[in-house]
């Protein structure tokens, strides 16, 4: 994933009226405040000014006019530090939750001359949640609202982290730096690029800006342990039987064209070079039947967050396990449609529906005509208060 950083914006034509306005009258989302240094050089500068007026004094004069040109020339350099200096958010996906993740913050100096110094940035991750907006009230008239908890629970998920630029950006130079951190909740993931600031050049001033830079991931279900019970497996036929359907193994059993995912070892080249398209070989499975994943997510039944957390989690490691041994056929959350699996990228899709999966209250749930039943078809059951346990054709093949 990756976002625009300041070159996507529509650049101005220079002029000095624009670059005193600036000065006078800075944009709302930038800030510059003095430091603690800062403020004591303002205050020295009170001071003395205060006394050169009353004594007129023309050394104080000059002492006074030498503070104020500090300040000025400190406020100009933080500026200029800032000038033409772009920067891209990326992330590569997928994100699991609980596992480390990389988000690379791309930076480019576009000045010609003058390098870059001092700079910081703030990252931060938060949830997007799905919901329904809640409904705006003010603190004044809303009822039983408590600001302090609100805000601690608007915060609970979002991890936040500054990461410095070591040493200087070089002119017409680039620059990359990392973020390593861990999701704390399934879902989708707004990351973002907070603000931009510095203290250059003296530590005066703290100048600020706000970067505007995102960009939107999905978090996987966290991969969970399970006890694997010997019926987990597909139905094998008899000695030297193969089912006429696409798999993993066996032998030929028709050519399709590539698709992302599929692996580069099932390429038939020469057929390729003959058609001019990549096309792959598919291959007749050896088991006759394949096992279907089906994941029901009614909150009657699911009553627990962590219960319905380990139902997910479970789901999606059983996927993965099944699709990797080539025994997955096809998946199913609640109602809707099955999804047949084919190639890696159908297992992407099952579970990123399942990252941002909730528990369905029955007026929420779709019902379609009832289809003729399955075989290997794997569900999902509490066990206990705390446990989950997977059951294919009524018999118990995995539980965590």
């Amino acid at each position: 994933m990756s976002g625009l950083g300041q070159s996507g914006r529509k650049k101005r034509r220079f002029t000095w009226n624009a670059l005193l306005w600036a000065l006078v009258y800075p944009k709302r989302q930038h800030q510059t405040l003095p430091t603690i240094s800062g403020g004591l050089l303002i205050g020295l500068a009170l001071g003395i000014g205060s006394a050169a007026y009353n004594s007129a004094n023309n050394i104080l004069f000059i002492t006074l006019s030498l503070l104020l040109a500090c300040l000025i020339l400190s406020g100009v350099l933080a500026m200029i530090n800032f000038r033409r200096v772009d920067w891209t958010l990326r992330c590569a996906p997928p994100l699991r939750l609980g596992q480390e993740a990389v988000v690379t913050l791309e930076l480019a100096n576009g000045k010609k001359f003058l390098p870059s110094y001092g700079l910081w940035f703030d990252l931060a991750a938060r949830p997007v949640d799905a919901g329904p907006p809640a409904k705006v009230e003010s603190t004044i008239t809303g009822k039983g609202i408590d600001l302090k908890t609100e805000l601690a629970k608007a915060d609970k998920f979002v991890t936040r982290e500054r990461l410095w630029l070591p040493g200087r950006l070089e002119p017409v130079g680039t620059a990359r730096l990392e973020w390593v951190f861990r999701p704390v909740r399934r879902g989708r993931l707004r990351l973002e690029l907070e603000s931009v600031g510095s203290l250059f050049p003296f530590g005066f001033l703290r100048k600020q800006l706000r970067a505007e830079e995102s960009a939107e991931v999905v978090v996987w279900p966290a991969p969970t342990e399970y006890r694997r019970f010997a019926a987990l497996g597909a139905q094998r036929p008899a000695a030297g039987l193969q089912a006429a359907r696409a798999g993993h193994a066996g032998d030929l059993h028709a050519l399709r064209r590539y698709a992302p995912g599929d692996s580069h070892r099932l390429i038939h080249w020469k057929a390729s070079a003959r058609s001019q398209q990549l096309l792959v070989r598919q291959l007749s499975a050896e088991s006759a039947e394949g096992m279907a994943l089906q994941v029901d997510t009614d909150a009657a039944v699911w009553t627990r967050p962590e219960q319905f957390e380990l139902l997910v989690s479970l789901a999606a490691t059983l996927a993965e396990d099944l699709f990797r041994a080539g025994l997955l056929v096809s998946v199913a959350l609640d109602a809707q449609p099955v999804a047949v699996v084919r190639r890696v990228r159908d297992l992407e899709l099952f579970l990123d529906r399942l990252a941002v999966v909730e528990p369905t209250k029955p007026l929420e749930r779709t019902h379609g005509p009832a289809g003729p039943k399955r075989k290997n078809l794997i569900t999902f059951a509490p066990d206990g208060t705390h446990g989950v346990v997977a059951r294919a054709d009524g018999e118990k093949i995995a539980a965590a």
